[in-house]
């Protein structure tokens, strides 16, 4: 059997989140639920701790000569705060459902709280500068909680870097040393919400389960910017996959400097406007561009024809690679409100769909480099000799032939 059964994934939420309040409780004969009630050994002021492995993570298999491969799928989340709209738990919840796993991109300085501010200093901008909004102590502490339970959950932590800066003075400048800075300061951020928050020495209060060093292997940076300054950074820290790259096709992924090149791909979008190309990156923001020029608060009487192109955007991605050359699908988001909320409902309505199809795999991008990684490099390089909307022209018993 090559890739994971739906059994795999099964209970992936539902794990009790020990000292923070939150939680959906496996049964205690569950193997996962008794690791997640370790504390582990704690790291620097404890706001983090090894616990163990994590929790409901499936063991990757070569895919056998002839078998047609699975329909991945990547949900992932820019950003990652955990404010009061209620969409981390929600989409957590919904994952759990369905036996999902998602990415989620945590922004560093939503482990830092606004009045530590000054203790961020980003490359080629001033000390405390940022273009998103530092968290209140309170909204760190209810992030930290969310992050902590999205892990338990079999979930990955990824980083969305710090301070979001895009455009013509934004990171697309920086270079290797510059993204090294932002990383150690988005680390240190998330290795010290402890000390930030004023709870260090608190019991009650549950460290994040894992040892971020180790966590950490992959990123999108702000606005898809500044990827080739990233990569020599990102590969020198071991880093296993990067997914920054703007404007990607649906095709199986390659290697750039060594790590795996997950970009957001380009999805069909018959309804776009006239002028406009009639394809939509697979991404919240983009999509609404598409519909509004950017308007995050545009004709509410347009609200249910923009829900419903943005979730068949999603499904039309998903239909093109799945009766085709099954190429993984990777659909970017944010915990946004924009136009009454209707992409996260879009959102909802597609991975619901998405999910009760036969050979499916909602996984994250961590899940997925690890199935990359166990198959034979011969048949990933006959994957990738498929085009966007391209089966295989003979059948995958004869593409993927021994």
């Amino acid at each position: 059997m090559g890739g994971w059964s739906r059994r795999d994934f099964l209970g992936a939420g539902a794990v009790a989140l020990l000292g923070a309040g939150v939680g959906r409780g496996l049964t205690r004969d569950d193997p996962a639920a008794e690791s997640s009630d370790r504390t582990g050994r704690l790291i620097g002021d404890g706001s983090t701790a090894d616990t163990g492995p994590q929790p409901h993570q499936p063991v990757p298999e070569r895919l056998e000569p002839g078998q047609t491969p699975p329909q991945f799928v990547v949900f992932s989340w820019d950003g990652a705060a955990n404010l009061e709209t209620g969409l981390f738990p929600r989409f957590r919840s919904l994952a759990a459902e369905y036996g999902a796993a998602m990415t989620f991109f945590l922004s560093g300085i939503y482990a830092l709280p606004d009045e530590h501010r000054m203790q961020y200093a980003p490359p080629r901008h001033p000390v405390g500068a940022s273009d998103i909004t530092f968290l209140s102590t309170a909204e760190v502490v209810a992030t930290m909680s969310e992050v902590r339970a999205a892990w338990l959950d079999g979930h990955e932590i990824g980083t969305h870097f710090n301070g979001h800066f895009c455009g013509d003075n934004g990171v697309s400048l920086w270079t290797p040393a510059d993204w090294a800075d932002e990383i150690a300061q988005a680390k240190r951020f998330v290795q010290t919400w402890k000390t930030t928050t004023g709870l260090t020495g608190r019991p009650d209060v549950a460290p994040l389960p894992f040892d971020y060093e180790r966590e950490l292997i992959g990123g999108r940076t702000p606005c898809l910017q500044g990827q080739e300054g990233l990569l020599p950074t990102a590969a020198a820290l071991g880093w296993k996959y990067d997914a920054s790259s703007p404007g990607g096709v649906q095709v199986w992924p390659d290697q750039r400097s060594g790590l795996w090149n997950f970009p957001l791909q380009a999805v069909p979008f018959p309804a776009a406007p006239a002028g406009k190309a009639r394809h939509a990156l697979a991404m919240d923001y983009n999509i609404m561009y598409k519909q509004t020029n950017g308007d995050t608060d545009g004709d509410p009487g347009m609200y249910p024809t923009w829900r419903a192109q943005a979730r068949d955007a999603y499904l039309a991605g998903f239909q093109r690679a799945y009766t085709t050359n099954r190429a993984p699908l990777f659909i970017g988001n944010h915990f946004e409100q924009w136009n009454g909320g209707i992409y996260m409902d879009a959102l909802e309505e597609a991975l619901r769909q998405i999910a009760e199809q036969p050979d499916v795999r909602l996984v994250s991008f961590r899940q997925l480099v690890a199935w990359l990684e166990a198959q034979d490099p011969t048949t990933l390089a006959r994957l990738r000799t498929l085009s966007p909307g391209q089966p295989p022209p003979d059948g995958w018993r004869t593409l993927l032939a021994p």
